[in-house]
């Protein structure tokens, strides 16, 4: 058993190395996730920001939560399009022959995902720093950020993995993360949703990135997150479990 553990932890970590070595080869992918939410963050700053009534005199510490979904959103595109090109290469095939751990190859793609969105979550903190972003925060809340935007960027990445293991078409393996991205602006990540109209404000107020915004906000703001963080970590749980199941589902019958 514990050769077993060991040869399946080898594997992953083989399969690991393989994937950060095409993104770093093709570092257009990190470049492009980082870069949209940045712009993002520069467009409501300085040209909405003056106009958005958010109770805050500093918008980008209001604003900064919700890029930061918006950027995990983006890249996990990248993971379907990429576990996609495995398996219409026949990449998937191939390892299978070879003795190595089966599911190795989507682990490999799921940790590649986790490690290449935090590279650029971390580039895109330090452009809100140079923007004016300030936390009052210690270290404890900024583990707990990080904790919280890590579930996310799993949850998403496996439900990337089912669009990629499932997807017809290069064009429906990334197609799936268009709603997600565009979930942050039917949420409380630009404007409080005490503004938005009564079917839209009930609507923003019961999807999982309000919630999840609430919670990294008042964490990083050195506030009590209240509910807010339960229900942060009951959403990412939920979609994770959910996605990880239907996604190995989807990997036997590739299998």
């Amino acid at each position: 058993m514990e050769a077993a553990k060991k040869h399946f932890f080898t594997d992953i970590g083989v399969m690991l190395g393989r994937s950060m070595r095409h993104v770093f080869r093709s570092m257009d992918t990190i470049i492009t996730v980082t870069i949209m939410p940045i712009a993002f963050m520069l467009l409501f700053v300085y040209v909405f920001g003056g106009a958005i009534q958010a109770g805050t005199d500093n918008y980008v510490n209001y604003l900064l939560p919700g890029i930061l979904l918006m950027a995990i959103a983006s890249g996990v595109a990248y993971t379907s399009y990429r576990l996609f090109t495995d398996v219409q290469r026949g990449i998937l095939e191939r390892f299978q022959t070879m003795p190595i751990s089966r599911s190795s190859l989507l682990w490999g793609h799921v940790l590649t995902s986790l490690a290449s969105n935090a590279i650029s979550l971390v580039v895109i903190i330090i452009a809100a720093l140079i923007m004016g972003f300030r936390s009052s925060a210690g270290v404890l809340p900024w583990l707990a950020v990080a904790g919280i935007l890590a579930l996310f960027t799993l949850a998403l990445t496996w439900v990337a993995a089912i669009a990629g293991l499932s997807a017809k078409t290069v064009d429906g393996a990334s197609a799936f993360s268009y709603p997600i991205i565009f979930l942050p602006f039917i949420s409380s990540a630009f404007v409080p949703t005490e503004s938005m109209p009564t079917v839209v404000r009930a609507f923003a107020e019961h999807q999982p990135v309000t919630s999840i915004v609430n919670a990294i906000r008042s964490l990083l703001a050195g506030q009590p997150a209240g509910n807010d963080i339960w229900l942060a970590l009951a959403w990412c749980i939920g979609i994770l479990l959910l996605a990880y199941l239907f996604a190995m589902r989807a990997f036997k019958k590739r299998v």
